[in-house]
């Protein structure tokens, strides 16, 4: 029953990493700009994300523009984007399995069936919450590295936005849920085995434990019945002579 709550946390935690890192993927302001003042009269806030660049105006007008060009576009962020698609997809798959492997579910085959599909989808929440962290870092120090060493404006230094944070913690969910689901599964059960025992309470019936005796008593009778045959054979042979 325990091992069943735990699972139930477990997917839990990693249904809300998916969900973040899935947002995190999609939002804008992985990186945001410093000063949020272009000028004295139009104050302007600019963020950057996996796949837009956005501004935000005083005036309440949000634009946004796609970074179209997949070529001009530097290594960490092409890395970047990859790896958070591919975690947001492997972490959907681990979802799925999930579900199969969870002991308060009625699917996924018996208890031997569910303890691997848990096991498996423990792997995968693992794999995505890496898959999910590592650029997510990778990101948070280029930006920083590029505020500390570029010469430029202050106006135009970025700093990590809020759609990293998102990603860490999403991270740290899918880790937690992983972990969560590999050690939910018990190890090699100690108990009676699966097959059928014999009345209320005794000992399983086994094949071996009366079969053996019955061929055992056919071949000894077999033996006695021609043994029997050979010496009757052979006292007629000798009333004959």
């Amino acid at each position: 029953m325990l091992s069943a709550a735990i699972q139930i946390l477990a997917f839990a935690l990693a249904l809300l990493g998916v969900l973040g890192a899935t947002v995190a993927t999609l939002l804008p302001n992985w990186k945001v700009s410093i000063d949020a003042w272009s000028s004295l009269m139009t104050p302007i806030s600019q963020m950057q994300g996996l796949w837009t660049d956005c501004v935000w105006y005083s005036a309440g007008v949000f634009s946004c523009t796609v970074k179209s060009s997949v070529l001009t576009l530097p290594a960490y962020l092409q890395t970047t984007r990859a790896a958070m698609v591919l975690s947001c997809t492997v972490a959907s798959f681990g979802l799925c399995l999930a579900s199969l492997g969870l002991k308060c579910t009625r699917w996924g085959g018996d208890h031997r069936a569910k303890g691997h599909t848990a096991i498996a989808a423990g792997g995968c929440f693992v794999l995505a919450g890496l898959l999910c962290l590592v650029p997510a870092s990778w990101f948070t120090n280029e930006v920083i590295t590029a505020f500390l060493t570029t010469d430029l404006p202050h106006s135009s230094k970025y700093q990590p936005g809020g759609a990293l944070c998102v990603a860490f913690v999403s991270a740290g969910f899918l880790l937690a849920g992983g972990v969560l689901f590999c050690l939910s599964c018990p190890g090699r059960r100690t108990g009676r085995p699966d097959h059928a025992s014999s009345g209320g309470g005794g000992r399983p019936v086994r094949c071996y434990d009366r079969q053996p005796k019955k061929r055992l008593n056919r071949s000894v009778q077999l033996q006695l019945h021609s043994s029997a045959e050979d010496v009757r054979d052979s006292y007629c042979l000798r009333e004959y002579v």
